[in-house]
């Protein structure tokens, strides 16, 4: 089944609800960020990028929009002036996003689509191409090109210290995810956090997407 499409409050674009994030406000005024959709009352979407939550924050879009709509939450009424969108938004999104990528990413370690380990990660992504390389943000780049190859997936979003908590094991800088299952669930999640996170990468061997193809 398609993902509903909706509409940006900052550019009026409208797509598919999973490549946008959901905002709602609660019963006090606050905007809050809603990734997983389930949060009462209308729902307010931005596209998936930092830029986009600034901007609808600084422009008091958020306002401006709720103020139309006139009840929030299980149907509280609240005046315009009480409606809130913290300056520090897209950093909550941030922090939600990273820490739901993450914790997917454990999950599927548990269920055996993560290998981890310089070696064992070569050598699975040499049988399986269509694994996806992901590397620390903080990893030596030496290590990192040694692993790249044309059209192979790779992702440096994350620290090794993320890698190593979310992975259960210690100086965590390379693992190879099988994108199945929920390890789709983790790239369809990573897509909506590059927006947000630079990827660290060498230039010379990496394009400037954020989650990029090599």
């Amino acid at each position: 089944m398609a993902d509903p499409e909706r509409r940006c409050l900052v550019t009026g674009d409208s797509g598919p609800t999973g490549g946008l994030v959901r905002f709602a406000i609660d019963p006090a005024g606050r905007v809050v960020p809603d990734l997983a959709g389930r949060l009462p009352g209308r729902g307010y979407w931005l596209g998936a990028s930092r830029a986009t939550v600034d901007l609808a924050v600084k422009k008091r879009l958020f306002t401006k929009a709720a103020g139309r709509a006139g009840k929030f939450g299980a149907g509280k009424e609240l005046s315009a002036d009480q409606i809130v969108a913290d300056p520090a938004l897209g950093q909550q999104v941030t922090d939600l996003l990273t820490k739901s990528c993450l914790h997917l990413l454990g999950l599927a370690r548990r269920v055996g689509l993560v290998e981890l380990g310089f070696e064992k990660v070569r050598e699975s992504l040499v049988a399986n191409p269509a694994m996806v390389l992901i590397t620390a943000a903080d990893g030596a780049l030496d290590g990192r090109g040694k692993l790249i190859r044309p059209g192979r997936r790779v992702v440096a979003l994350f620290t090794r210290e993320e890698l190593s908590l979310a992975l259960g094991r210690e100086n965590v800088v390379h693992a190879a995810l099988r994108p199945e299952g929920l390890g789709a669930k983790f790239l369809v999640e990573l897509d909506r956090l590059s927006g947000f996170r630079d990827q660290v990468t060498d230039a010379d061997k990496v394009t400037d997407d954020k989650t990029t193809e090599f």
